[in-house]
């Protein structure tokens, strides 16, 4: 039996109005890092209400993107580096968290200084990012999405407040809540996986089963909204441990050359990469085969034969997908196929490079890679 360890990562305090809790902790200067539309509408203001009656002062960094760039994070840095704070909060979804972890540990390190206590407070239930030590950021310059892995960058705390999932819009929280089940399903099959990873992959995998498409339809269900954001922070930290797979590989590599929402790519590819680890195309069974058929038995699947069991999963994850209106083809999805043909090769390569394709439970070579990007329908 090999050696594991498993880490759990930040503390979490949880439920509606969270964020309050800020109040009790020893801050005098903060520095909140969000995207326009968190300091435009207000959301924000929760924090700063909270500090600034805690006698804290504060700066927003309100410039973050989709898919944050070495630019963006170069600038934060800068200021950071000016303004000196002893807590960083990173307000908002993925993108804010990766902005936050990467200025954290590229400031730390260049300053030679102790890293600010950094509390995330995710506004989706997706990245699960306000609990692992990953973050990507992007390069537009070289079309690339750069991994850093380091457990530098884990969240010291995560508020993990309802309140501000409530107004997420349907198509947001479907891709969000997708990546989260990408999260729990690759870190279950992951060929590092563990009990203790299991244990969290699949409470997640029950947790977004059961409230996704009730969060979707129903926005303002409280308790739908809840589960979720508990299912995505218990999909980090699962995949924190257990490592992530070549779907989350095949994704980073398309969504750096064509900028499609990063959850919807991966709900859009997930049957693919579930068909090929699975060995679906040899018509035999392996330990990976039995893991999905475990999958399709915790969502509650009927028990049959583990390959009629994963085809059965991959036929139930398509259905949840289109009552959600998640994309089906690859046009679908905003893409040129020609131009998307055009660019296999590169993204192949990307694939092979990226730090998700470790952990993938089945070994691939440039040229599965290829061939899995050209079967995409």
């Amino acid at each position: 039996m090999k050696i594991q360890e498993f880490h759990v990562g930040p503390r979490f305090i949880s439920g509606k109005g969270a964020t309050t809790k800020i109040s009790e902790l020893p801050i005098q200067k903060a520095y909140i890092i969000c995207d326009p539309f968190m300091e435009q509408s207000q959301m924000v203001g929760k924090v700063t209400e909270v500090l600034r009656n805690s006698g804290a002062t504060f700066k927003i960094f309100s410039k973050v993107v989709p898919d944050p760039t070495v630019q963006v994070v170069s600038e934060s840095i800068a200021e950071i580096r000016d303004y000196k704070p002893d807590t960083v909060i990173a307000l908002g979804g993925g993108s804010a968290m990766d902005t936050a972890k990467a200025v954290i540990r590229v400031y730390s390190e260049t300053e030679k200084t102790e890293s600010p206590y950094l509390i995330a407070i995710p506004t989706t239930s997706g990245s699960g990012s306000e609990n692992t030590a990953f973050a990507v950021i992007s390069d537009p310059v070289y079309n690339e999405k750069i991994a850093l892995v380091d457990d530098s960058m884990v969240p010291n705390l995560a508020i993990l407040d309802t309140a501000f999932t409530m107004t997420v819009p349907p198509s947001v929280t479907a891709d969000a809540g997708m990546d989260v089940l990408t999260h729990c399903i690759e870190a279950y099959v992951s060929n590092k996986a563990s009990d203790f990873s299991d244990a969290c992959a699949e409470k997640g995998i029950r947790l977004t089963w059961k409230y996704l498409l009730e969060a979707y339809k129903n926005g303002d269900n409280t308790l739908a909204r809840e589960k979720m954001h508990n299912a995505s922070s218990l999909a980090g930290i699962a995949f924190n441990n257990a490592g992530l797979g070549i779907c989350h590989s095949l994704s980073h590599a398309i969504g750096a050359f064509f900028h499609v929402p990063h959850g919807r790519i991966n709900a859009y590819l997930l049957p693919y990469v579930i068909s090929y680890n699975a060995s679906l195309e040899a018509h035999g069974e392996t330990d990976v085969t039995r893991r999905y058929a475990e999958i399709a038995e915790i969502i509650g699947l009927a028990k049959i034969t583990p390959t009629q069991s994963v085809v059965a999963l991959i036929s139930a994850i398509k259905q949840l997908s289109e009552k959600m209106s998640i994309p089906a083809r690859i046009e679908d999805l905003g893409i040129n196929r020609s131009e998307f043909e055009s660019m296999i090769t590169k993204m192949a390569q990307r694939v092979m490079e990226d730090a998700c394709t470790p952990t993938n439970p089945r070994t691939v070579t440039l040229g599965q890679i290829e061939k899995l990007y050209r079967s995409l329908r």
